[in-house]
């Protein structure tokens, strides 16, 4: 059997769905055999909370492996926000990229210190080519934009720090 013959018996594998091919004669022989594809899907959530609080104390404090005093430090930033339940985070409903403004040379949807309503329109976030318009969807003012115009988002990260209402 030459090279060409093989060739031949690999594309009939191929054509006809075999995964296992053996032939022996005359002191020659030869096995091939073709993996199986293994098809996966990956499993998208629905977006359904833009806002996530911030965890207890106790529970942050719980998971910190050392007592260093950065360990130390970042307990004391933590508690600061957990202790302030007036805070809370706009999230990335989605993978894409961040843009704090409709165009480029148009001004920012909200700035630092702005107040925000719930049907104001914080930032858009392109996934796919589609541009998603992202609401407040909470009354409150913006105390931090914490992603940089033009970057990629993950599904669920921090897009922007807000200072809830009291009403």
């Amino acid at each position: 059997m030459d090279l060409r013959e093989i060739k031949e018996v690999i594309k009939l594998m191929k054509t006809n769905d075999i995964t296992d091919f053996e032939l022996e004669k005359e002191g020659f022989k030869i096995v091939l055999r073709k993996e199986k594809e293994i098809v996966s899907q990956k499993i998208i959530e629905p977006v359904s909370a833009y806002y996530h609080q911030p965890p207890m104390v106790e529970m942050a404090q719980s998971f910190k492996p050392n007592n260093s005093s950065s360990a130390l430090q970042e307990k004391a930033v933590s508690k600061e926000e957990v202790e302030d339940e007036s805070i809370t985070y706009i999230l990335s409903p989605m993978v894409g990229t961040f843009y704090g403004a409709p165009s480029p040379d148009s001004p920012p949807y909200v700035k630092t210190g702005q107040e925000v309503k719930a049907d104001d329109v914080v930032c858009i976030l392109e996934a796919m080519k589609v541009f998603n318009e992202i609401k407040a969807e909470i009354e409150g003012k913006i105390v931090e934009v914490l992603v940089e115009n033009g970057s990629p988002v993950e599904y669920g990260q921090k897009l922007f720090k807000i200072q809830k209402s009291k009403r």
